[in-house]
């Protein structure tokens, strides 16, 4: 698969807390992280290596305390809030282990939330979160609650939700961490199909190296540093 545009381009990415205090922290020092798109990309690293800082970077959800970041051609630094909520409900599908399903509220209409906010017509709404569910297989418990599904269920309804608006960036974060190996193994098998058939570009998060394995890059971070990066098994040839 030949690799397209640049989706993430972030250069020299600090981020502290507390600054200024007697107690000022660092985590990040210094990242810098080029992906393109079609990739499939996984970020590993222990607890306490600043995965999540980082991801909520990516996923902006927080901004550097200094660097650059352009997100599929745009500058995340100088946008404004109303700005940044439109990037994550466009641009990003985010797929968390903890699924962050709206109880009381079908499946299907789960996956039709992102759309909404999207402002997209209710018919065109409907009929898109449909497919996603039959893209996940998924169709059988449309109209079945979070609380009456399994984890693997609830984390194929949040694959499903992610693509609501063709985002183009799945960020994923430690999406098989609640799973047992084998429900684990299917949402794993959603994401290579995602990227393959449909050209997804994909960011995993874990702390597995043998999720790691399975994406075609591979970057380790460790105390808020890449110190290391090497093609996985899944890596398109040259």
């Amino acid at each position: 698969m030949s690799k397209g545009d640049i989706i993430i381009e972030a250069r020299d990415i600090v981020k502290r807390y507390y600054i200024g205090k007697p107690n000022e922290l660092e985590i990040l020092h210094g990242i810098s992280l080029t992906v393109r798109e079609g990739e499939f990309v996984a970020i590993v690293g222990a607890s306490g290596s600043g995965k999540s800082t980082l991801m909520n970077i990516i996923g902006v959800l927080d901004k550097p305390t200094e660097g650059s970041y352009i997100l599929d051609n745009i500058n995340v630094m100088k946008s404004r809030d109303d700005e940044l909520s439109e990037i994550r409900n466009k641009k990003i599908g985010f797929i968390f282990q903890t699924y962050n399903l709206i109880a009381r509220t079908s499946a299907l209409k789960n996956v039709e939330l992102p759309m909404m906010y999207a402002r997209m017509p209710g018919w065109k709404r409907k009929k898109r979160a449909r497919e996603l569910m039959q893209l996940v297989e998924m169709e059988d418990r449309m109209n079945h609650a979070p609380d009456e599904l399994s984890g693997g269920q609830k984390q194929r309804v949040a694959i499903a939700r992610a693509m609501a608006n063709d985002p183009a960036l799945l960020l994923a974060d430690e999406p098989t961490g609640a799973l047992d190996s084998k429900t684990g193994r299917m949402v794993m098998d959603i994401f290579h199909r995602l990227h393959k058939e449909q050209g997804k570009t994909i960011v995993l998060i874990t702390h597995s190296p043998e999720l790691a394995e399975e994406c075609e890059r591979i970057l380790t971070l460790s105390d808020g540093m890449f110190i290391g990066e090497r093609k996985g098994k899944n890596h398109a040839p040259s």
